[in-house]
């Protein structure tokens, strides 16, 4: 399996994380966070603007990277590498797009709860505490 580079972003409106339900593989289904595949030659940022974008009509302000995180998909032969950001929403209100079937905001330990994946979950509470270090 060769990595894919993809970003995802961690996207905050007054105490409330954006999520989109996947509409394909892998995770189909699940609850999980704006984002996908780098395009060739795209700077890292402006993927994670336009998937944002996108995949739910928001514009958000960056706040700052989080993590970068493997998914390795051995059941769908894929391996992500996942460059996940923090950012501040700006405008829009969340309207399903492009890979994502629902997209909404909850309130951040619901988000937390609703996803499937453990890191996906830690990659949220992380955003959350940077969301909160730079807003103090």
């Amino acid at each position: 399996m060769t990595p894919t580079p993809v970003v995802g972003v961690v996207c905050f409106r007054d105490g409330e994380v954006l999520l989109i339900r996947r509409a394909n593989p892998p995770r189909q289904g699940e609850w999980s966070l704006p984002g996908g595949r780098i395009e060739p030659g795209e700077p890292v940022l402006d993927a994670a603007h336009r998937e944002l974008r996108e995949e739910t009509g928001v514009e958000a302000a960056l706040i700052g990277l989080i993590d970068v995180v493997d998914g390795v998909f051995p059941e769908h032969e894929r391996h992500y590498v996942l460059i996940d950001y923090a950012m501040r929403w700006t405008a829009g209100e969340p309207v399903a797009g492009d890979d994502a079937s629902e997209a909404r905001f909850f309130p951040i330990d619901a988000a937390a709860m609703l996803v499937e994946w453990s890191e996906t979950e830690r990659i949220i509470r992380t955003g959350a505490a940077l969301n909160r270090s730079v807003s103090s």
